[in-house]
């Protein structure tokens, strides 16, 4: 357990930031659900919007650290042509 007192300042920050960056990976998480199911309904115009609402949150996951930009532009990739073979 922490010692000193910027050791307690940083257990309490990292504790603040994990319920962050779980309510980040959540929101991002339920975006992606949504394309999939809209996906899986073959409906190519709900599943266009979907991508399109889930997109500024993936990146913004990538801009505060949650995920690697490759993995998001991997993702996006096969999102965007598995709606364009619709």
């Amino acid at each position: 357990m922490a010692n000193h007192a910027s050791a307690k300042k940083r257990v309490r920050r990292n504790n603040a930031h994990a319920l962050i960056n779980q309510s980040r990976r959540s929101r991002i998480r339920s975006s992606l659900k949504k394309v999939e199911e809209a996906i899986e309904s073959k409906d190519a115009k709900v599943a266009k919007e979907a991508l399109q609402e889930a997109q500024p949150e993936l990146y913004r996951g990538v801009a505060k650290g949650l995920w690697h930009k490759n993995s998001v532009a991997r993702k996006m990739s096969r999102l965007s042509a598995r709606i364009k073979a619709l």
